[in-house]
C-alpha cells in the first residue's frame, strides 16, 4: 500500500526541510512528556527530560529567528 505524499508545504516549497524537523522535533518532545509516567520512561531523571524540552525550544528559536535561506 502506497502512503499519500506529503502538502507541497512539507515537501517541495521553501523552507520544507526546516518545518518537518520542526515536527519531528515537537513529535519526540511530545511523545516524552505524554508517556513518561509509563515504566521505561518513568526512570529518566528529570534532567534528561529538561534537556530535551531545552533542545525542542532551541530548535524552534532557530528556526523562527534565523531560518535557512533557500536558493
Amino acid at each position: 500500500m502506497r502512503l499519500p505524499s506529503l502538502p507541497p508545504y512539507l515537501s517541495t516549497l521553501p523552507g520544507a526541510e526546516q518545518r518537518l524537523r520542526a515536527l519531528r522535533v515537537l513529535a519526540v518532545s511530545g511523545l516524552v512528556l505524554l508517556l513518561r509516567p509509563f515504566w521505561p520512561l518513568s526512570w529518566l531523571p528529570g534532567w534528561v527530560v529538561g534537556a530535551l524540552l531545552l533542545w525542542t525550544i532551541g530548535e524552534l528559536v532557530l528556526w523562527i529567528c534565523w531560518p535557512r535561506r533557500w536558493r
